[in-house]
């Protein structure tokens, strides 16, 4: 039996050589890999997808629960943002006004 050092570096081994696996995966074939139109289109949202679907629950949701207030910083910091970026189309900006609203609410007000 491994005792829990062994079974830690083998877990860590394993994991890191599934990641370098999976991530250099596209370097591997010489050309191109043929996939369907419909596909790469659908890719090019993933990115997207992926971003929406970790920062949303996190925009409605406090320690596991639906927000019960409109006194939630995160609120008016979404809609300044989103309005920024419709506005600019910049991220960085975007990103920027996001905070900037949110941490005077959120630590000076206590949102």
């Amino acid at each position: 039996m491994m005792d829990s050092w062994w079974l830690f570096a083998l877990n860590c081994l394993g994991l890191g050589a599934i990641t370098l696996i999976t991530r250099a995966f596209f370097m591997f074939p010489e050309r191109e890999v043929p996939m369907p139109h419909w596909l790469k289109r659908g890719l090019k949202y993933a990115p997207l997808a992926a971003l929406a679907a970790v920062i949303a629950p996190e925009l409605v949701i406090t320690q596991g629960a639906l927000i019960q207030t409109l006194l939630d910083a995160r609120l008016p910091a979404v809609i300044c943002a989103t309005a920024y970026y419709f506005w600019k189309r910049g991220i960085l900006g975007t990103i920027v006004v996001g905070m900037a609203v949110y941490l005077p609410l959120h630590i000076g007000l206590g949102w």
